[in-house]
């Protein structure tokens, strides 16, 4: 097994640990924080992110983390795990299944070479790493492969996003207006979901115009492995970004072709 095999691993049993650990939360009227920029925390998103960092420290203990609750933990070996404890807390918190235990990897390089999805309320998962395949529901010895659709016609296009506040926060309005009038299916299933049912073939297009490290070095590998394309919003393939597009690829280039004609407009900070 190669490091980057195991690495997928233990990374999808830590996630899945998480998980069960957020499903005893959930539903159970937990109560809510709110961060400095107005977006939600819980006990529950600080207990995954310490059992994610537990379980994967007691395998890599050299490794560097980057958590959205704990902030950065150093390390030497080169690595960084990149993790979202609880990716769409708003949902978690009002008793809605969509939200997800997001893990990442970057290598020395810095490049996002893992990434983990789990749904524990819906009961699926992904995992994928560089060179290796995505999986659905499983590992990449007993998982079912996953890919993009081949879905070629925007008006036969299935297309997501987060939440139609993002497009006021971001400025990108008329990107909503434009693909609202040519795709088939244009609908507010979001966070690490949208991303999954593009990975999976289910929709063709997600579009996230606010994103962090820790959603977008996770979700990159995995699209890419389906065989998808994962860029931020102007088109950049790197993860040093604000902002993150999955495609099938056989639309790729028409829908951020229709997002640079959109533009952006000038809007006043959500903050």
């Amino acid at each position: 097994m190669t490091d980057l095999k195991k690495r997928m691993e233990v990374a999808l049993a830590a996630a899945k640990k998480a998980g069960e650990l957020t499903l005893e939360y959930f539903q159970k009227g937990i109560e809510v924080e709110f961060k400095a920029d107005s977006s939600p925390v819980t006990e529950a998103d600080r207990n995954s992110e310490a059992l994610l960092i537990e379980l994967l420290e007691g395998e890599f203990p050299t490794d560097a983390f980057l958590g959205e609750e704990s902030g950065e933990r150093p390390g030497d070996s080169g690595y960084r795990w990149v993790l979202d404890p609880i990716d769409g807390t708003r949902s978690f918190v009002q008793g809605v299944p969509l939200y997800g235990v997001l893990v990442g990897l970057e290598d020395p390089d810095g490049q996002a070479v893992l990434g983990v999805i789990n749904l524990p309320a819906l009961g699926e998962t992904l995992v994928a790493a560089a060179g290796e395949g995505c999986y659905h529901n499983g590992s990449s010895a007993n998982g079912a492969r996953a890919s993009v659709s081949g879905v070629s016609d925007l008006a036969a296009a299935g297309v997501v996003y987060t939440g139609f506040e993002t497009f006021r926060m971001s400025g990108t309005l008329g990107v909503h207006s434009l693909l609202g009038d040519r795709v088939k299916v244009l609908r507010s299933w979001g966070d690490c979901y949208g991303h999954l049912l593009v990975a999976t073939g289910r929709v063709e297009a997600m579009l996230d115009p606010v994103l962090s490290r820790w959603d977008i070095v996770p979700l990159k590998p995995i699209v890419e492995e389906a065989g998808g394309v994962f860029t931020d919003w102007q088109g950049n393939p790197g993860i040093d970004g604000s902002s993150g597009i999955s495609t099938n690829a056989a639309l790729a280039d028409e829908i951020r072709s229709i997002i640079s004609a959109a533009g952006t407009e000038s809007v006043d900070s959500p903050n």
